[in-house]
């Protein structure tokens, strides 16, 4: 009797048809219809270059290339090609050699470029950072207010104090802002290229020389961008030919067409470098050097995105991005025509935002979050944005976010069409507004009285209800059916304490995947 035939579960043959049917229901990758989360390139040849590669190497551990050496050569090259496309120099003009190392995606790579500006923080200033200990302060990590929320991640995690530079109303950030917070105290400045809720690449190297001058790392977040803005045309510098960046993240998942998960974080100087590293002998097994948060991890990401830019190469890059740079002007252009409907500030690569036109009367505006839901009953699918309000007050308006990628173009015409059939349907059509739920949350005490006043956080259980009044659960009450339409659920999280919001929104995405 075969092993196979011991097994008490069914055979492969129906395990993989139940995947088949349980994928029917999620998004398309291809084709681009999905302007978020995925990046198309359009060319079956590399989805076929990709799953090859990954296969060859599913069996590895990436934690030990001693052991495996193909994985140090497959990271070697990798970053050689990450290294010569941010500009970096591979000598030690400039502040050394830029080196990095290959990370499980965007949100490592920031945490680790937050990490390591701490731990080099801290080994230059331990006076000041047992004078703030003792003062029950943190050091700080200085933002603009529009950076990846990773980075909050990042402060939360390392015991930083996140302290956000106010933008202006269209998400643009002024250098004055981040002059006004350097200090001693800052452990690390960061800018974004660009970033993501407005396509907007920050003043980079005026900040970076203001870091310099204070003697202050300063990190690029180029994650979303990075593998775009290098082939992009008209753009000031912003990589490692400006003076004062001093580490760069560039995600090869995203505009690199690799598969989820593969980013790279390059830093200026092996000092620098190895300070990103953890190392202990101290226990009774095996040296452990992990130079990324993960210990064992899989190779078939990184052979996967190894593959993907050996045949790209510089100039595949850059046929793929024109293709990016297209349909983005043409976006750009065509939604500035459309009455009620604005772009969102000054996009430079391939993140674009829309939002109501408040030049106009509001019986002529288009919601943007009314859009989205209007466009995805068209079949396009784009993001929504709930608005913010700053420190200060300054409020940055609700958006609806466009991903552009390479399929973008060939399906242009029909976007455009959607685009304005969506807001001609939902025009003059205010920003919903959940007055029922506010109120019923202001009865329970869990948002502020229209006064001000105290709040508190909800249970899993309260924040559940709060949902199943926003209209999750409506499928019989089951945790896994969503809201038709996102925009009340939008309008109630930013009318919402930030904390509140936060557990609301957490218990979605956990009852989503509860048994």
């Amino acid at each position: 009797m075969s092993r196979a035939t011991q097994f008490a579960g069914p055979e492969a043959a129906e395990i993989l048809a139940e995947l088949s049917t349980l994928r029917e229901r999620d998004a398309p990758t291809h084709g681009g219809r999905v302007l978020s989360y995925v990046y198309d390139s359009g060319l079956a040849e590399l989805d076929a270059l990709a799953r090859d590669a990954a296969e060859l190497t599913r069996p590895l551990n990436a934690l030990d290339p001693t052991t495996f050496p193909s994985v140090a050569v497959m990271e070697r090259e990798l970053i050689g090609f990450m290294r010569k496309a941010l500009n970096g120099p591979a000598t030690k003009l400039g502040g050394g050699p830029v080196v990095g190392s290959v990370t499980s995606g965007g949100t490592e790579s920031c945490l680790l470029a937050v990490k390591t500006a701490r731990d080099l923080w801290r080994a230059e200033h331990p006076e000041l950072a047992a004078k703030l200990a003792r003062a029950g302060k943190r050091p700080r990590l200085v933002t603009p207010a529009t950076v990846h929320a990773a980075f909050q991640k990042a402060a939360r995690l390392f015991d930083l104090e996140w302290d956000p530079v106010v933008c202006e109303p269209d998400g643009s950030v002024r250098v004055s802002g981040f002059e006004q917070k350097l200090g001693a105290d800052v452990a690390l400045v960061v800018v974004s290229a660009p970033a993501y809720p407005n396509g907007a690449i920050d003043p980079i190297a005026e900040v970076a020389g203001i870091a310099k001058e204070f003697g202050l790392s300063c990190h690029v977040d180029a994650c979303f961008g990075g593998l775009a803005l290098p082939w992009w045309p008209g753009l000031a510098p912003w990589d490692f030919r400006v003076p004062g960046v001093t580490s760069i993240s560039a995600d090869l998942h995203k505009f690199g067409y690799a598969p989820k998960g593969v980013s790279v974080l390059l830093h200026r100087g092996r000092r620098r470098h190895r300070a990103q590293f953890f190392a202990t002998t101290s226990w009774p097994g095996y040296p452990v050097v992990n130079p990324t948060l993960l210990g064992s991890k899989p190779a078939s990401p990184l052979a996967a995105a190894w593959a993907i830019t050996k045949r790209l190469g510089n100039e595949g890059y850059a046929e793929l991005t024109a293709s990016c740079v297209r349909s983005a002007e043409t976006i750009v252009r065509e939604a500035s025509l459309i009455r009620g409907l604005s772009v969102w500030g000054a996009p430079s690569g391939p993140s674009i935002a829309l939002v109501a036109d408040e030049s106009l009367p509001e019986a002529e505006r288009v919601d943007p979050h009314h859009l989205a839901d209007e466009l995805a009953t068209l079949g396009f699918r784009i993001q929504h944005q709930p608005g913010f309000t700053q420190p200060g007050g300054v409020r940055l308006p609700h958006t609806a976010h466009l991903t552009i990628t390479p399929v973008t173009e060939g399906t242009l015409p029909e976007l455009v069409d959607a685009l304005r059939a969506a807001a001609d349907a939902v025009r003059g059509k205010p920003q919903a507004n959940p007055r029922l739920e506010l109120l019923g949350l202001r009865a329970l005490g869990y948002a502020p009285k229209r006064d001000g006043g105290t709040f508190r956080v909800p249970s899993p259980d309260a924040a559940w209800r709060i949902l199943r009044l926003a209209g999750a659960g409506g499928d019989g009450g089951k945790a896994s059916s969503l809201p038709g339409r996102l925009a009340p659920l939008m309008a109630l999280a930013e009318r919402l304490p930030a904390p509140v919001a936060e557990a609301i929104l957490s218990e979605l995405l956990a009852r989503v995947s509860e048994p």
